[in-house]
């Protein structure tokens, strides 16, 4: 599976951006899809993810009622609706894959390869 993310860019505080993930190769719709991000000097940290047809959905409690997470199987992408963004949201943004219906925050074997979103005025 190959995984590609897109989207990022500056926004001020209080805006939205919209970051897509297209996948190929070995795609299924029973994967788990789910977004991740990185601030400078931190660890990775878990956002989000959207389970089979999006039915299920989990998300990082800094992110609940701001982020949404939903997928388009017929186009193989997942995408991360983001508002109320604030300056802290500013990380690189990955979107990753795992085998199975279980929507969880671990255990994804496939990575796309992250956009950069800013959040400064």
């Amino acid at each position: 599976v190959q995984l590609q993310a897109s989207g990022g860019g500056w926004v001020q505080p209080g805006g939205s951006l919209r970051l897509s993930c297209a996948a190929s190769g070995r795609t299924s719709s029973s994967y788990t899809m789910g977004w991740f991000r990185q601030a400078p000097g931190k660890e990775r940290e878990f956002i989000g993810a959207v389970g089979w047809s999006g039915g299920s959905t989990l998300y990082l409690n800094s992110v609940k009622g701001r982020f949404i997470i939903s997928r388009d199987d017929a186009k193989n992408t997942v995408y991360l609706q983001m508002n109320s963004l604030k300056p802290e949201d500013t990380a690189v943004y990955y979107c990753a894959a795992r085998e199975g219906i279980t929507v969880t925050k671990n255990e994804y074997a496939y990575w796309g390869q992250g956009t950069l979103v800013t959040v400064s005025s």
